[in-house]
């Protein structure tokens, strides 16, 4: 892992759950969209998650109920955690 990846996944880090918005730190989550089954993301495709929405039983890694009651898939949450980013830096 590069210097700027571990910075990136560290500002994730500090954001709240993209999800349900539970109060940072969160854990955080490679997205699993256009990935093989053994492959992981790059270090920067990365949402931050708190744990029951990340290894939960609804979770991302659990039946994903949480994220079909949103409507949402991983590359929404990716976006809205981008536009989190761009919104602390300012």
């Amino acid at each position: 892992m590069t210097k700027s990846e571990r910075a990136h996944m560290e500002k994730v880090a500090s954001l709240p759950c993209m999800l349900c918005d539970a109060a940072a730190p969160s854990t955080v989550h490679h997205i699993r969209t256009g990935q093989g089954m053994s492959q992981r993301a790059n270090n920067f495709l990365t949402i931050p998650l708190c744990y029951p929405c990340h290894q939960g039983k609804g979770g991302i890694h659990g039946d994903r109920s949480l994220l079909k009651v949103m409507k949402w898939d991983e590359l929404d949450l990716l976006a809205f955690t981008i536009e989190a980013l761009e919104n602390a830096q300012q």
